[in-house]
């Protein structure tokens, strides 16, 4: 009876993974070995590895070996396997991160090896996944967030209710069209842990003429907008400033390339209101 058993799983699991590889167009298929022990781990590591009619991953827990099948036109190896990397597995190309690790249930804590990483590769200590050396596509892909980021600020500057939802209909465009498979690792945590709300705070800018509303959303967007500007390298420097009027004088912070204070909060009405409370270089 459980060989039987055995078998109606298999067959189910095959059904099912035929099904999902003949969503996935311009299919590569490849093998790769990501270190776990057990079913939890398989569940995570294929979890994080999936996306629909995009990449289908087929771990198996005896041999260590993954199967991905991805869309070659939409993403790629090292996309998939950093998303695995980030959910606590290693692979031989990338390293999870100590503190992701660390946090995995106790069966699932495998036996790591140091893995060799490229020249071009570097490990930090907060972030074991190997970095690769900035490209150009890497600067422009959140460059182009930042720099919609601060035209919204302009217009905020202005009280130009218009013009800020037109900025922020561009910078929501800006933050869909970030590549994450090219960012640092360090930028793609942040990211990935800031992504709802900077889009959440995006919309509602951009769905209102309103500058009153659009201000109030645009203290949230500023405060994690800070944090990922803090873990990517800037060609020049960025203020942190701060306004201690706003909000019944709880204060709001924003982010500006000009130390001229310049309150998006208020415009005209108190333009000079307010200090730098940080320079990030």
């Amino acid at each position: 009876m459980k060989s039987i058993t055995k078998i109606v799983s298999v067959i189910i699991a095959v059904l099912f993974y035929t099904s999902s590889i003949a969503q996935i167009k311009n299919s590569k298929t490849e093998t790769v070995k990501i270190y776990g022990n057990c079913g939890m781990c398989k569940t995570t590591i294929e979890k994080a590895g999936n996306k629909k009619k995009v990449s289908n991953v087929v771990w198996d827990e005896d041999t260590k070996m993954a199967t991905l099948t991805y869309d070659s036109k939409k993403t790629n190896q090292d996309a998939i396997l950093k998303r695995i990397a980030l959910s606590g597995y290693d692979s031989d190309k990338f390293l999870a991160p100590d503190n992701v690790y660390n946090n995995l249930h106790g069966c699932c804590k495998y036996d790591r090896v140091k893995k060799a990483i490229t020249k071009q590769e570097s490990v930090t200590e907060s972030s074991s996944i190997p970095v690769t050396s900035t490209t150009n596509q890497q600067t422009s892909s959140l460059n182009l967030v930042f720099d919609a980021y601060f035209l919204v600020k302009d217009a905020l500057v202005k009280t130009d209710g218009n013009t800020a939802s037109a900025k922020a209909k561009d910078l929501l465009a800006a933050i869909n069209a970030v590549k994450m498979e090219n960012l640092k690792s360090e930028e793609h945590t942040v990211f990935m842990k800031y992504l709802i709300d900077l889009k959440t705070d995006a919309g509602h800018i951009a769905e209102s003429k309103d500058a009153a509303h659009q201000r109030e959303h645009f203290t949230t967007l500023s405060k994690n907008m800070y944090e990922l500007i803090k873990v990517s390298k800037q060609p020049e420097t960025i203020y942190y400033q701060n306004c201690p009027m706003y909000n019944d004088g709880k204060g709001a912070n924003w982010l500006s390339k000009e130390s001229t204070i310049k309150n998006p909060y208020y415009g005209s009405q108190m333009m000079s209101c307010g200090k730098t409370v940080e320079t990030i270089k």
